[in-house]
């Protein structure tokens, strides 16, 4: 399957997915480690993809979403940012609701 292709099912799959170096909870950049977080403290569930172990994925995202560097959060198929974006939607407010209402609109799982 084409990068590309990978890439695009993980978005389209995953209502809330972070990609990050790392992991939620073995962060390996102090930018990873605050978007996931902000992420966590909101509540809900999310997934993630490690960026520094899947290289064909760290290499191709940029262009994909036309975003440069990570962490990348994506909602319901849409870019939201990275790491600052998060931190200050976390910081007004703004974060939960969008993460919450995705989660709600989310099909149930099997």
């Amino acid at each position: 399957m084409d990068i590309m292709e990978t890439i695009k099912g993980q978005i389209e799959q995953n209502t809330i997915i972070l990609y990050m170096k790392g992991s939620p909870n073995a962060p390996q950049c102090g930018f990873s480690m605050r978007a996931s977080q902000a992420i966590m403290d909101c509540g809900q569930r999310f997934a993630y993809v490690d960026v520094i172990s899947n290289p064909d994925i760290r290499t191709n995202l940029p262009q994909y979403g036309n975003w440069p560097t990570f962490p990348q959060l994506w909602v319901k198929g849409e870019l939201v940012g990275g790491c600052d974006i998060i931190t200050e939607m976390h910081e007004s407010g703004e974060l939960k609701p969008l993460l919450d209402s995705a989660a709600e609109s989310a099909p149930a799982e099997e």
